[in-house]
């Protein structure tokens, strides 16, 4: 009996042992909003002064930036794989279809780097920096802030094929299709909604709206004329011409695109499809109204966007470079 207690004992003690073990590896392997306090603690003012100097001179930076971040994320996880230029053994992703000739900013993130590594050299991964980098961008616009957390690591590698595989929503999406890539990687719809309002600030080229602009009839008419006058109808002709997401507040972070949706002004068709008689419309009706809730949706829905299979632990490296893998 005694014998039977003991060997009992011996178990449970090295079932916790392990349970404890497990629960330590696993806390190590997650993001941490202070994951720098004492390697890299002036890594938020650093990169907030960079991403302040190049939105001053340009505000569709801030949009371009945070728009690097969700394009990173959705590929693979929150890598910075996206910032990887192509080399003779891979090619990268910055020649997909949603990223060619479409997202920008990566000479910022060059400069926020190489700021970053003169006072933190060998520290702070390139996945971090764009996680940060939206968050600045956003409030540089006078957005909302949340808790960055990080821990993230770099990847060693890209994926044309998984940046090209639909995994980032095109702009003809459906709603059933836009819920669908968010759930995808772990995001709810209500998720989906609040950060598409990041289509409060940044641009879209004529040939991402051009379709809905001449085609569709859930389209302000003087709105539609008013976009059909910088993006001609023939496929080939002004396809790089701008135009703002919000034709309100083009460069101020705040609800207005979620008004603008309601009036039918949404520049894309995947905008418009959040509030046209489907489950959504009711959280952009609400966030339209209350400014407070899609701060606090938006900034909850980025950090959990900011979790999507990060690197961590001794997976990845920390790129000197945010171009290329270290040698």
């Amino acid at each position: 009996m005694t014998k039977m207690a003991t060997s009992s004992t011996t178990i449970s003690f090295a079932f916790l042992a392990f349970t404890l073990w497990l629960m330590i590896c696993t806390s190590s392997a997650q993001l941490t909003p202070n994951f720098y306090s004492k390697s890299c603690p002036k890594v938020f003012d650093v990169v907030g002064s960079v991403i302040r100097s190049a939105v001053a001179k340009e505000k569709r930076m801030g949009g371009s930036l945070l728009r690097l971040h969700f394009h990173d994320c959705f590929v693979n996880g929150c890598d910075g794989s996206l910032l990887l230029d192509d080399t003779p053994s891979f090619t990268g992703e910055k020649t997909a279809a949603p990223n060619n000739n479409s997202v920008r900013g990566f000479n910022v993130i060059d400069d926020v780097k190489s700021k970053v590594e003169k006072v933190c050299p060998g520290v702070v991964s390139c996945a971090d920096i764009l996680a940060i980098s939206a968050l600045e961008s956003v409030l540089a616009l006078g957005g909302p802030s949340w808790k960055v957390k990080l821990g993230r690591r770099d990847s060693k590698s890209a994926s044309l094929a998984a940046a090209n595989s639909g995994v980032i929503p095109p702009p003809q999406s459906t709603l059933s299709n836009l819920i669908n890539r968010f759930q995808a990687v772990g995001l709810s719809a209500k998720d989906m909604v609040a950060l598409s309002g990041a289509h409060t600030i940044g641009r879209a080229r004529c040939t991402t709206f051009r379709a809905r602009i001449y085609n569709d009839t859930n389209i302000d008419a003087s709105f539609a004329k008013l976009r059909q006058s910088n993006c001609p109808r023939p496929a080939g002709s002004g396809d790089n011409n701008l135009a703002p997401f919000d034709v309100t507040t083009q460069d101020k972070f705040d609800n207005n695109y979620y008004k603008n949706l309601i009036s039918q002004k949404g520049l894309l068709r995947s905008d418009q499809q959040l509030h046209n008689g489907g489950s959504t419309d009711s959280l952009v009706e609400q966030y339209s109204k209350t400014p407070k809730s899609f701060s606090v949706a938006f900034a909850a829905a980025m950090i959990k966007m900011g979790d999507i299979r990060p690197l961590t632990g001794s997976k990845g490296e920390i790129r000197k470079n945010c171009r290329k893998v270290n040698s």
